[in-house]
């Protein structure tokens, strides 16, 4: 049988899993700054904590794990036999993997209500799994990168979320990033002089695609809805809305003043753009796109998305915002959160692109010791051992091969040093070091090993 994995997913190799540790310790590290602690929870929930929570286009991507044994008998045959495929597919399953973490995150909250201080700001990396098209930057097996306050109602939150993205990237070097950011009650307002708020989410469904569709698709998705062409008139200059954060402020309270909620968002946003301006911002910019809609149905007040550098073709590494009545489903109601998710490999893949991974974060040997026999070996290990307990990474070559299989080794792995102890240097009580990169080889006494090593190494 050809060795191979499904689609959507990676193998990843000993640099690329490096790369991935060294950003997945820049995220935690900013996590931390900030105030948020780690959890974790399982890979996969029950289908009833999941369904229902993304919209229907988000219920049809997650993945579902199939009943087995006697638990198959529940399976509702009567729905098969009356073509309700999506009522037969959830009564053969009763677990599913997790389709992000913010689902999974307001369970955990209410689960453990008992145990947490509010707020409680916790954040999460792990993997998460969508039944999506594969394509470059989206696959169906991905990390997740999240940060969440769940507890408080402050737009102070928004404004430290703000700053945390922008953290993150300057740690990165991944400047020139753009984030977006908007209001779901804005969105809501929008649709209400529409005169179409029971149609808030065609509408933002409809909206949310206009990166990927255009505005004359949007238009004609909105039509093939049911909007009417004098509504979907009224929605068009809202497309193209360009000047600076005051400008359009003003433009939307004037475009929303018979909506309490719209104004409401309006200032809502004021209050989020004009303190992070104040702040300031050192890699990322940030503006306002009132069509900004971010699909899932759970947001309800801002909302954000990031792009990464225009030179970088890629969808956002990025997103978020304000979810009032998440946890509410489990049972727990009037708790408001807030959170943004980094999206892991997508900002790995950026990084490769921009070659901004440092030199540091491919920790592979730092030194190699060549074996010339058994007689030897010990003496080499000995001496490897007082490397690792200076966190020196070191390692012996298993067989006494020729000398030129052992350097290509060396080169092959990228291991700047390589340290010689042959009969004669034994004798000797020397050691050679060869440095990989220049060719150049110097003799040492084994009395200075330790001091040598640490030099060339620091």
């Amino acid at each position: 049988m050809k060795p191979s994995i499904p689609k959507g997913t990676r193998d990843f190799s000993p640099k690329e899993v490096a790369q991935r540790s060294y950003l997945k310790n820049i995220l935690s590290s900013s996590f931390q700054n900030y105030g948020f602690e780690p959890i974790e929870t399982p890979s996969f929930e029950k289908t009833t904590t999941l369904l229902g929570k993304y919209g229907e286009e988000g219920d049809r991507l997650i993945f579902k794990i199939l009943n087995s044994g006697d638990k198959l008998k529940k399976a509702d045959l009567d729905a098969l036999a009356n073509q309700k495929l999506a009522v037969f597919s959830n009564s053969l399953s009763e677990k599913a993997l997790r389709y992000d973490l913010t689902v999974p995150f307001a369970r955990y909250v209410v689960q453990h209500q008992n145990d947490i201080s509010f707020p409680f700001k916790r954040y999460q990396i792990q993997p998460v799994w969508r039944a999506d098209r594969p394509q470059h930057g989206r696959f169906q097996e991905f990390f997740q990168c999240d940060a969440d306050i769940v507890g408080s109602k402050s737009l102070w939150q928004e404004v430290e979320l703000c700053g945390l993205y922008d953290d993150v990237f300057h740690r990165l070097h991944l400047n020139g990033a753009l984030l977006k950011i908007n209001n779901r009650k804005i969105l809501a307002g929008i649709a209400e002089v529409l005169g179409a708020s029971e149609r808030i989410i065609d509408f933002t469904v409809a909206l949310d695609k206009l990166d990927k569709i255009g505005q004359e698709g949007v238009i004609n998705e909105l039509l093939s809805k049911g909007f009417s062409e004098d509504s979907v008139n009224k929605v068009l200059p809202l497309m193209g809305l360009t000047g600076d954060f005051n400008t359009k402020l003003e433009l939307l309270s004037v475009y929303l003043e018979s909506s309490e909620q719209g104004i409401e968002g309006v200032e809502e946003l004021r209050f989020v753009v004009d303190t992070v301006s104040h702040l300031g911002l050192k890699s990322i910019k940030l503006d306002i796109d009132v069509t900004l809609a971010r699909g899932l149905n759970y947001y309800t007040g801002c909302i954000f998305e990031v792009l990464a550098p225009k030179e970088i073709k890629m969808g956002s590494i990025g997103g978020g915002g304000r979810y009032d009545d998440l946890t509410a489903g489990f049972g727990l109601k009037d708790t408001s959160g807030v959170g943004i998710s980094f999206g892991f490999d997508r900002i790995y893949l950026v990084l490769e692109e921009l070659n901004l991974f440092p030199k540091s974060a491919q920790k592979s040997t730092q030194v190699l010791f060549a074996n010339f026999g058994s007689e030897y070996a010990v003496a080499c290990l000995k001496m490897i051992q007082e490397l690792r307990s200076h966190n020196i990474r070191s390692e012996f070559y298993p067989d006494a091969t020729k000398m030129k299989k052992q350097f290509s080794y060396a080169n092959a792995k990228e291991i700047p040093f390589m340290v010689v102890l042959g009969s004669e240097e034994f004798q000797n009580k020397t050691f050679i070091l060869k440095d990989m990169n220049s060719g150049n080889q110097t003799s040492h006494s084994l009395a200075e090993f330790e001091e040598v090593i640490l030099k060339v190494i620091s």
